[in-house]
């Protein structure tokens, strides 16, 4: 049978299709990921055809989140675990077979497909039998691709389905690629996928129930899918109870429904949890509560976009015993896939940016190890979509449209909340060490820099340095300044449900509806006072919502003429609205070309309340644009200044930066820790150097007197100074690219992590006790 070429049919009638197989996702997991996704569409799919109605008829859900609330009514409570596992049962990943070689099977008590329809369904391709049904997330009709081409060496698959009315009996497949030798026998340039037919039909079974190894049920309809030999990422291929779901509640940050893992005693038999529901980045993150420093949210509605949700999440730096453990949690149970900003559409996650984005983009590097972002981008504008995601939906586009959305999403994470953490974590490195800045100069004063090495640190290093003579700016005795004691406020008490929504400032327009002034082709914001929590649209557990109307003017401004019309948001103006903060809702306006000055738009603000939206309106009134203050000319460029030089150790004795203060930045340092440059705008501005390392430690070790301890550490620091000066900046210069890892566990390094990470090997060791003198006497 396997040899007869009469029982296989070409995958999606076409021996051609062979690439569009090959070349989907490129990864494992988002592979498996759409057979997930097929699941919750079929899960979907079968209440909405039990309920009588056609799928593609206006009856039906015009949305996932409209289907979970017709027929889950309970999906806001699947925090709750007894809840969440059984609905998860309803969808369920089961692993077998020995631990190096794990197969994995997919069951969904979806639809279910008859045997007859197989070749529509699971063995087609590029049919597009999704397109038009709104609330399922498959539209490409290529789910079932991406899988086979990791299951193992030979690529077989089996398909099993029973559709969930019971009329038909249970069809079942095999998927496989063509043998390339039989193939190569046949003299074809390519080899094919193809599935197992009987008389050119589905093969059949009447069955009532299998025991196919289900938690908490045996199988009777819907679907099962069994991938034999999965290729799993390293990192993923042990208990699929635990490792594995770490990367799919990455790539799958708000799934429509849980389901469940399932492993055995068999393959694990210390494994005290082989079964554990997956429910999601998002409600992973809400649970995870205590590693979190803030949480918050932006959304833009714009022209160029369509509307785009934006939500930040940054952990504490110090919540475990360590820095370096710290990391290591938040690498191991976030990081796994090193995805800093996930893209995602219903829930699935379809692209991503590195850290590199928190580094270059945001130039916030002290971040870089605590900043996960979501992006939601279900309501972008399709063509945005399209320009974005990948058919595969594992990576994005690389198009004009795509770089537009980085410099957006960069404006709009670049300011307020997130500039504010950022500033902070910056501030516990700020030092006031003088004793520092004076070695530095004395390691510095005759330090001969010639003009080719002078062009190469300009690259790196911009810090002037105060021309002598010069009079500081302000002379006046900080003394003299009157110190305003601080305005005692009552502090917030937010509630779960808003009672208030008000508008603050304004001008008294027309009916007390206030007015604001909109500067042509500028920007302001209108805050509005609330009493809800700051969470209140980000929640899973109940979120609220804010709506926007905006009126088109009329003919005539002032009130006068025919009354406005609705415009779609995004279309006269540009709204960048803000989650809750202590009390204050913010709305940014930037007015589009399209209005003219003169002319008056109305907003109705509407915030979701249980009891009934509140409702605020104001008037927005655009204005001649704000005078351009005239640009001061610019400076001669400052003489060339070097990094400040930070002395550190454990308790911050005799004017050091003490380990507790650098570690508060997020910064690692220990008694392993040499060395940190610290980047600045993309600039090194300070070198931390560790004076309780166990290398400076050592190196002391040998010296008998006071005179020759201070001597030693002098070295110590001037050695470790500026090495890691001329290796950040020659590495710099000559525009290296480093990264560390192997094949999709690979990830990009920052230069100055690189220099100090080179310094925590026996690097500082060689350059403190290799004397170069001795080896030139001895080659002599």
């Amino acid at each position: 049978m396997i040899d007869d070429p009469s029982r296989w049919t070409p995958y999606g009638d076409n021996e051609s299709f062979y690439g569009v197989v090959e070349n989907q996702q490129a990864h494992p997991v988002p592979a498996l990921v759409e057979k997930i996704m097929n699941g919750i569409d079929a899960i979907l799919e079968k209440k909405v055809v039990a309920d009588g109605i056609d799928i593609r008829s206006d009856k039906a859900p015009g949305s996932i989140k409209e289907a979970l609330d017709r027929y889950f009514p309970n999906n806001r409570n699947w925090d709750l675990g007894d809840l969440r596992r059984q609905q998860a049962r309803e969808l369920q990943i089961v692993a077998s077979g020995p631990r190096r070689d794990t197969s994995l099977m997919i069951y969904d008590d979806g639809v279910g497909q008859a045997p007859e329809d197989f070749p529509g369904t699971f063995l087609s391709l590029l049919r597009g039998n999704k397109n038009d049904v709104h609330f399922v997330q498959g539209k490409y009709n290529m789910g079932g691709a991406g899988a086979i081409a990791f299951c193992g060496d030979l690529r077989y698959q089996l398909v099993a389905s029973k559709r969930f009315d019971g009329r038909h009996p249970l069809g079942f497949t095999l998927l496989r690629r063509h043998p390339p030798k039989l193939a190569e026998a046949a003299h074809r340039k390519n080899t094919w996928y193809e599935y197992l037919v009987f008389d050119g039909k589905v093969p059949t079974v009447d069955i009532g129930e299998l025991d196919v190894g289900l938690e908490g049920r045996k199988f009777k309809t819907g679907s099962l899918l069994k991938l034999y030999s999965y290729r799993l990422p390293e990192g993923a291929r042990s208990i699929i109870s635990r490792d594995l779901n770490l990367s799919l509640n990455e790539y799958l940050f708000e799934p429509a429904l849980p389901f469940l893992t399932v492993d055995n005693n068999e393959r694990y038999p210390d494994n005290r949890a082989p079964v554990t529901p997956v429910y999601g980045l998002k409600r992973r993150l809400e649970g995870d509560a205590e590693m979190l420093e803030a949480k918050f949210s932006e959304s833009s509605q714009t022209a160029e976009f369509g509307d785009l949700t934006v939500t930040v999440y940054v952990f504490k730096a110090l919540s475990r015993t360590s820095v370096k453990e710290t990391k290591q949690y938040i690498q191991r149970e976030y990081f796994k896939n090193n995805m800093a900003v996930l893209f995602s559409m219903n829930g699935q996650v379809q692209g991503s940016y590195t850290a590199e984005f928190i580094t270059r983009a945001l130039k916030m590097p002290l971040l870089k190890d605590y900043l996960l972002v979501h992006v939601d981008c279900t309501n972008l504008h399709l063509e945005v979509r399209n320009e974005l995601f990948m058919a595969s939906r594992d990576r994005l586009k690389s198009s004009d449209k795509a770089e537009a959305l980085r410099k957006h999403l960069r404006d709009l994470l670049s300011t307020g909340a997130l500039k504010d953490i950022a500033k902070r974590r910056k501030a516990s490195l700020a030092v006031g060490s003088e004793d520092a800045g004076q070695m530095l100069k004395d390691l510095t004063r005759n330090l001969p820099i010639n003009d080719a090495l002078t062009k190469i640190l300009r690259q790196t290093f911009d810090l002037p340095v105060p021309k002598t003579g010069d009079a500081p700016k302000n002379t006046k005795d900080a003394s003299d300044k009157v110190k305003r004691e601080p305005r005692e406020t009552a502090p917030f008490d937010p509630k779960r449900y808003p009672s208030t929504f008000k508008v603050k400032g304004g001008e008294a327009g027309e009916a007390t509806v206030k007015l604001f002034k909109l500067p042509h082709g500028g920007s302001r914001t209108i805050s509005f006072a609330t009493d809800v929590e700051n969470d209140y649209f980000d929640r899973s557990d109940d979120p609220g919502r804010l709506s926007l109307a905006i009126m088109r003017p009329g003919e005539a401004s002032g009130g006068e003429g025919p009354s406005p019309e609705p415009a779609d948001n995004g279309d006269l103006v540009d709204i960048r609205r803000s989650n809750p903060s202590d009390g204050t809702i913010r709305i940014g306006l930037k007015a589009s070309s399209e209005l003219q000055v003169g002319d008056v738009i109305e907003i109705k603000a509407s915030l979701s309340s249980p009891s009934g939206d509140l409702v605020e309106t104001v008037l927005v009134r655009v204005t001649d644009p704000d005078k351009k203050v005239e640009e001061p000319k610019p400076q001669p460029e400052p003489a060339m200044g070097i990094p400040e030089l930070v002395l550190c150790s454990h308790d911050g004795a005799n004017g050091t930066k003490s380990w507790d203060d650098i570690n508060a930045g997020g910064v690692e340092m220990d008694y392993a820790t040499v060395v940190y440059p610290h980047v600045d705008e993309d600039k090194l501005s300070t070198i931390f150097i560790n004076l309780d390392s166990t290398v400076l430690r050592d190196f002391k070790s040998g010296a008998r007197s006071s005179e020759a301890h201070e001597l030693a550490e002098r070295r110590y620091v001037s050695t470790v100074y500026f090495h890691t000066l001329f290796l950040f900046a020659t590495t710099k210069s000559r525009k290296y690219s480093m990264t560390r890892g192997e094949n999709q566990a690979e990830e990009q390094i920052e230069i100055a992590d690189y220099v100090s990470d080179l310094f925590s090997t026996s690097y500082a060791q060689f350059l403190l006790n290799f004397d170069t003198g001795e080896l030139v006497d001895a080659l002599g």
